[in-house]
C-alpha cells in the first residue's frame, strides 16, 4: 500500500491532468498536468466550479452537468475530442475528457475528478485522413489502393466511371482485370522492377487498359509504393488520367489534316485532268457529226457516257477540294431535311419506303442549307444504294440538349466493323470497284466540321446502318409561322 503523501506524488507525476471537485462543487485539487494541458492556473484552486462559464472545453454545460451527476449518483460520463480553446484563443486544442466518481466517506457523496488528455494530434490525423479520402474519393482521376501483393483495396468513383466496374466489383481482384492485350508483358515487367526498387519505389508511363465493355482507355498511369519508415512497402496508389477524349481529338486533328492535304491534290488532279476530258469529249462529238456507221455510233455512245462518268468523279474532287466556307443562315433542321428527302423523290428506287419523324415544333439551327442538302442527300443516296432500290429509311430530327440531331438509319446489310473507322476517309469506299469515288462521306465530314458539329456511323441492331448528323443549336428561335405545316409521319413514296 502506497502512503497518502507517496501516492499524491504518484498523481502529481502522471501526465494525464487531473481535477478533483468535492461534493459541494468546490475544487479541491489539481495536478501539473491539468494546468499544462488546460493552460489555466492555480487560482482556480477553492473556487466552485458553477462559477466557471464558457461555451466549449472542459467545463461546458454538458461536462458540468457530468460532474454533478458524479457527485449525486456515483455516475461516470466520457468526452471525445472536446474543443477548448484554454491555450490558444483562434485554433484551440481537442481534449479527451473523463468524469468519474471518487468514494466518500461514511458511506455519503463523494468528490469527483475530471481526467484530461491532450488528443490535438490525434485529431489532426484523423483531418488529415479525411481530407486526403475525400481528395481520393473526388478526384476526377481513377485511382486505385492496393495491398502489397497487388490486390485492390479501395477505387475511387471516377475509376467505377471510366472502367465500368464497380467498386464491390474491384475489390479483392487484381489491376489485371482491366488489363489490355494492347499493353505488352514488357511495360509490366518495367513497371514493377522500378516498383520494387528501393532507390525509386514508383512507376509512369502511358499504357492501355480495357473497360467493362471492351473499349480501349488509354491511360496515362502513375504508381507510387506506399512504405513504412523501415522501408517496407505497404501498399501501391495508382492515379490514372483518361487520354480518350484526348486522343479523339488528335485523331480529328490529325483527320483534318489529312483532309486538307488530299483536297490540294484533288484539285490538282481534277484541274489536270479536265483538259484532256474535254479534248476527248469534243474529237468524239465530231466524230459523232461525222459518221452513219451504227457500230461506230454505238461504240462512241459508249465513249461519251464513261466520259460523263469520269467528268463526274472530276466534280466530286473539285467539291472535295474547293471546301467553301459555308454561307450561313437561321434555318430550321426540319425544313432541310424535308427538301432533301423530296429533291430525292422520283429519282431514287419507289421500293423504298422512307419515314419522316419530325417534333411539330421547329428545330433552329444556323447553317449553309445547299451544304446541308448536300449532307443528307449524299447520307440517302448511300442508303439507297446499299439496300439496292429495296427496303425502307428512317429518317429523324430531334433536340438533345444545346444540340439538333438528324439520324438516318436503312435496313441494308450495315457497314462491315472493320471499315467503321475508315468510313469518312477519302477515297474509301464500301461499294464494288467502279461504282464510287470514296469520296461523298468525306465531304459529308467536311461539310459537318464547318458547321461545328459531329456526324457518327454506327450499325443498328434490327436494322442497317445508321449515321447520327449533331449540330449547335442557334442562340434564336424560329418564330412558328416559319416552320410549314407538315405531317408528323410523312411517306413520300
Amino acid at each position: 500500500m502506497l502512503g497518502p503523501d507517496l501516492s499524491e506524488a504518484v498523481l502529481r507525476v502522471t501526465p494525464v491532468g487531473l481535477l478533483v471537485i468535492d461534493p459541494g462543487g468546490t475544487i479541491v485539487w489539481a495536478n501539473p498536468a491539468y494546468f499544462e494541458t488546460t493552460g489555466r492556473d492555480a487560482g482556480i484552486v477553492g473556487r466552485n466550479f458553477h462559477e466557471i462559464l464558457e461555451d466549449d472545453g472542459s467545463w461546458s454545460t454538458t461536462i458540468g452537468e457530468s460532474v454533478d451527476g458524479a457527485v449525486r449518483s456515483g455516475a461516470s460520463a466520457t468526452f471525445r475530442s472536446v474543443r477548448a480553446r484554454y491555450r490558444h484563443q483562434a485554433g484551440g486544442v481537442y481534449l479527451d475528457v473523463d468524469v468519474r466518481p471518487l468514494p466518500g466517506s461514511s458511506g455519503g457523496p463523494g468528490p469527483a475528478v475530471l481526467m484530461i488528455r491532450d488528443v490535438t494530434e490525434r485529431v489532426e490525423e484523423q483531418r488529415r485522413a479525411r481530407l486526403f479520402y475525400e481528395s481520393f474519393q473526388t478526384s476526377t482521376n481513377a485511382m486505385q489502393l492496393t495491398d502489397a501483393e497487388g490486390v485492390m483495396v479501395d477505387v475511387n468513383p471516377a475509376y467505377e466511371r471510366i472502367y465500368g466496374y464497380t467498386r464491390a466489383e474491384c475489390i479483392g481482384r487484381k489491376p489485371n482485370l482491366i488489363r489490355s492485350k494492347h499493353t505488352s508483358p514488357e511495360v509490366y515487367e518495367r513497371m514493377w522492377a522500378d516498383l520494387s526498387a528501393p532507390d525509386r519505389g514508383y512507376w509512369s508511363g502511358e499504357i492501355t487498359n480495357r473497360d467493362r465493355h471492351g473499349r480501349e482507355r488509354p491511360v496515362f498511369l502513375s504508381i507510387t509504393a506506399i512504405r513504412t519508415v523501415g522501408g517496407d512497402v505497404t501498399h501501391y496508389l495508382g492515379v490514372a488520367v483518361d487520354l480518350s477524349e484526348q486522343r479523339g481529338w488528335e485523331l480529328r486533328a490529325a483527320h483534318a489534316d489529312k483532309l486538307a492535304s488530299v483536297g490540294q491534290l484533288a484539285a490538282g488532279v481534277a484541274h489536270e485532268i479536265n483538259t484532256p476530258l474535254a479534248n476527248v469529249m469534243l474529237v468524239a462529238e465530231s466524230l459523232r457529226r461525222r459518221s452513219t456507221d451504227p457500230w461506230a455510233l454505238a461504240r462512241l455512245d459508249t465513249m461519251t457516257d464513261q466520259i460523263e462518268v469520269a467528268a463526274r468523279n472530276v466534280r466530286s474532287l473539285l467539291d472535295f477540294a474547293r471546301r467553301a466556307e459555308p454561307h450561313v443562315a437561321e434555318l430550321d433542321l426540319v425544313d432541310v431535311a424535308r427538301d432533301s428527302v423530296a429533291f430525292l423523290k422520283g429519282k431514287q428506287s419507289a421500293d423504298v419506303e422512307i419515314t419522316e419523324v419530325y417534333p411539330r415544333d421547329p428545330v433552329p439551327i444556323h447553317g449553309d442549307r445547299g451544304q446541308l442538302m448536300q449532307l443528307f442527300t449524299n447520307i440517302l443516296n448511300n442508303a439507297y444504294d446499299a439496300m439496292e432500290g429495296k427496303g425502307s429509311i428512317r429518317i429523324s430530327v430531334r433536340r438533345q440538349g444545346a444540340r439538333s440531331e438528324l439520324e438516318i438509319v436503312d435496313t441494308g446489310p450495315g457497314i462491315p466493323s472493320e471499315d467503321l473507322p475508315h468510313i469518312f476517309e477519302p477515297f474509301f469506299t464500301t461499294k464494288p470497284e467502279g461504282q464510287g469515288t470514296g469520296l461523298g462521306l468525306a465531304i459529308c465530314h467536311g461539310i459537318v466540321q464547318a458547321h461545328h458539329g459531329s456526324i457518327v456511323a454506327r450499325n443498328v441492331p434490327g436494322a442497317g446502318a445508321g449515321f447520327l448528323v449533331s449540330l449547335p443549336n442557334s442562340e434564336g428561335a424560329l418564330p412558328r409561322s416559319a416552320h410549314r405545316s407538315l405531317p408528323h409521319r410523312v411517306n413520300p413514296n
